[in-house]
């Protein structure tokens, strides 16, 4: 079985919808999942940011625990001026001892976006965050352009899924919905293939 970490963060909303599509896909393919957000850092102040900060409230925050058992973990963020939101980073900034001693290597690691205009920086955001998984020494997973899903209409970049929420707080299209899915299984089938690939190695003399 493989054990995937959904860590994202969000402020009104979208992002959230995006990492629960993302935590169902992974369950559907057999997979142990811990959904798991970033807490704020102060109100934002943007609309809907108090109301999802209360329907959010029932998730479990992320650790670095989930981090070490995580085989396959997917990183989500709004774009803030296309760079993936300061909570977020700030999370990831307490990942070094984890980082430093190797315990984040060969993980099969992908990220994905939410932002409210289109070209607006969701693909930015996204290559910032792989920026992050490169100091991990992780694996970068991209969706790539070899599915079908990826053509539909609001979907079309090969790096990972995002959505184009405008104003409406916890928007997503469906079209965005079918690509975290399969992001999801992509990610799962390239960390069952490291953890594989791990356990057939030889021992070290």
């Amino acid at each position: 079985m493989t054990n995937v970490a959904v860590i994202y963060y969000s402020s009104t909303g979208s992002t959230h919808r995006l990492a629960e599509a993302a935590a169902a896909a992974a369950a559907q393919e057999g997979a142990e999942v811990r959904l798991r957000r970033v807490p704020e850092i102060a109100a934002t102040g943007r609309p809907g940011s108090q109301e999802h900060a209360a329907e959010a409230a029932r998730i479990p925050e992320a650790t670095l625990e989930d981090l070490q058992w995580a085989d396959a973990v997917l990183l989500g963020s709004p774009v803030h001026f296309g760079l993936a939101a300061p909570q977020l980073m700030q999370w990831i900034n307490t990942t070094s001892p984890l980082s430093i001693r190797g315990e984040l290597l060969d993980k099969a690691v992908s990220a994905f976006a939410s932002g409210s205009a289109e070209h607006g920086g969701q693909v930015t955001t996204i290559l910032a965050l792989h920026n992050a998984i490169c100091h991990w020494g992780a694996v970068v997973v991209a969706t790539g352009s070899a599915d079908p899903v990826l053509y539909e209409k609001n979907n079309g970049n090969p790096y990972g899924a995002s959505t184009v929420a405008g104003n409406r707080a916890g928007f997503i299209h469906e079209e965005n919905a079918g690509a975290i899915a399969y992001q999801t299984r992509r990610t799962i089938h390239v960390a069952a293939a490291l953890k594989a690939a791990r356990s057939a190695a030889p021992a070290a003399a």
